[in-house]
């Protein structure tokens, strides 16, 4: 899912409430200082690049994911792995677009 698609989906919002209703859990894929600097509350924090280690912990949770980052490219690249590899995800983009829903909830 390359970066045009992120902004192309309409209802994004929507989406990621949908998920949320559905019990999914937040994925956020950025390195462990950006984490420290901020992240949703409840989140699974793996970074980008271990993520294909993971997987088998990923689909252990048998929960859709909502793959988040600080813009939604590695994101992106998070949800393209884990969709090919069977789990249900989308691309949250940049972490503050799901965060506002979480908090609200």
């Amino acid at each position: 899912m390359g970066l045009f698609n992120l902004f192309r989906r309409k209802n994004m919002g929507e989406e990621i409430k949908e998920y949320l209703a559905k019990g999914a859990i937040v994925l956020d894929v950025r390195t462990k200082q950006e984490w420290d600097e901020g992240h949703t509350e409840g989140a699974e924090h793996i970074v980008l690049t271990v993520i294909p280690l993971e997987i088998e912990k990923i689909k252990s949770w048998k929960k859709p994911i909502i793959a988040v980052c600080r813009s939604g490219a590695r994101s992106g690249q998070a949800t393209q792995f884990l969709a090919n590899n069977g789990v249900d995800v989308i691309n949250g983009g940049p972490w503050g677009n799901v965060d506002q829903y979480v908090s609200n909830k």
